[in-house]
């Protein structure tokens, strides 16, 4: 305590300190009930069509008689299935209640679990899909909150890209830093200068308002992605070019002491960073 501070003065100061945190808390868990809210439509509808699938085909199953038609059908009724199984997992995952808990966690599966919630979406505003896996290695990570700041970047991704276009995630080992990084790469419309170093800032945000789908708008989002990251001992960082894109950088340590540098899986199409940003701040 310093000298100059009366006991009842650093008494107010930890009660403040504990009212903070209390707030940062209430404040990502409001936005995961945000995200678990944007995603219902989503996921109602993607599960209708399912549905549907298992109903036709079933009924044309019971219409037609030979073997081969009626297995055609078997073999659809249960891909469809799969399908179903895949979303309620994906959902399920994201309300389940993991609480604070860091564990070796496999960040290639959160990514395809978030693309199996949110893949409808993508393909009803023509945005293009593009995973890059490196293979990396596993990441002392808490799975749930990590999907949260996924959905949150993609959804962002999308809403910058009104008219279509392409969406890239890359996930990739930096064996100097120890950190699996994951990226999310729009080419959209890119983010002012003036404004990209305030994106991180809570309640503060570039957009009007909610859009069509009533995701985004509240100035949350990224905020809760910061303190999530933060919380990893990881960073998140952002290049941003008006009318050439966002790609948004989130490093996590590795769990592994000492891993071997993994062998590409997917080439996939190259990254050019900041050739293709060049003139925007990054924030770590």
């Amino acid at each position: 305590m310093n000298h100059s501070q009366s006991p009842s003065d650093a008494s107010l100061i930890e009660r403040q300190a504990k009212e903070i945190e209390i707030l940062k808390r209430r404040l990502l868990e409001a936005q995961k009930l945000t995200a678990m809210g944007e995603l219902v439509s989503t996921t109602t509808h993607e599960f209708n069509n399912v549905l549907m699938a298992v109903i036709n085909y079933a009924r044309m199953g019971l219409r037609h008689k030979d073997e081969q038609t009626r297995n055609n059908c078997f073999e659809k009724i249960a891909a469809a299935g799969d399908r179903a199984a895949k979303i309620t997992t994906g959902v399920l995952a994201m309300a389940k209640n993991r609480g604070d808990r860091m564990e070796p966690t496999d960040l290639s599966k959160i990514v395809d679990d978030t693309i199996v919630l949110l893949e409808r979406e993508l393909r009803k505003y023509r945005i293009e899909l593009e995973f890059q896996n490196e293979n990396a290695p596993l990441a002392l990570a808490n799975g749930n909150q990590i999907q949260q700041v996924l959905l949150n970047l993609m959804i962002n991704a999308r809403q910058a890209m009104p008219q279509g276009g392409r969406l890239i995630l890359k996930l990739s080992y930096d064996q100097a830093s120890h950190t699996v990084d994951l990226l999310v790469r729009d080419h959209g419309t890119g983010i002012p200068t003036d404004q990209l170093p305030h994106i991180f800032d809570a309640f503060y945000t570039t957009k009007t308002g909610p859009d069509e789908t009533g995701k985004g708008g509240t100035g949350i989002g990224l905020a809760a992605c910061r303190d999530i990251i933060e919380a990893h001992n990881g960073k998140i960082r952002v290049q941003s070019t008006v009318g050439m894109g966002t790609a948004f950088t989130i490093r996590i340590p590795a769990a592994t002491a000492n891993p071997t540098a993994p062998s590409a899986v997917s080439s996939g199409v190259p990254i050019a960073g900041s050739e293709m940003l060049p003139t925007s701040p990054v924030r770590h």
